[in-house]
């Protein structure tokens, strides 16, 4: 499900070197991958939530279930960035993540 999407004015490529600079200072389980997009997975037990650009040209926060691993996420990345909160979470057409 996605819960939120990040808002910048850089395109993605350009973005993700920094959003994984942030990222791994907050976190310490984190995999990260950039080639046609860009995805950061933050890794909790056996929770996981991404943030990527597969299904937007923004970075969206996405996670298989809502639960206060997505919501530790969201307030980091809120710290220095503006996101986007849906009101309800959107479904992405795959559970890849």
């Amino acid at each position: 499900m996605i819960f939120a999407e990040m808002e910048y004015h850089e395109d993605y490529p350009n973005f993700h070197p920094e959003l994984l600079a942030f990222v791994s200072k907050y976190f310490s389980d984190v995999e990260v991958g950039l080639q046609w997009d860009s995805y950061i997975w933050i890794k909790d037990g056996e929770e996981k939530v991404a943030i990527d650009t597969f299904t937007s040209m923004k970075h969206q926060i996405k996670s298989p279930k809502a639960g206060p691993h997505v919501q530790k996420v969201i307030a980091t990345l809120r710290i220095k960035y503006k996101v986007k909160m849906y009101d309800e979470p959107e479904l992405e057409g795959h559970e890849g993540y």
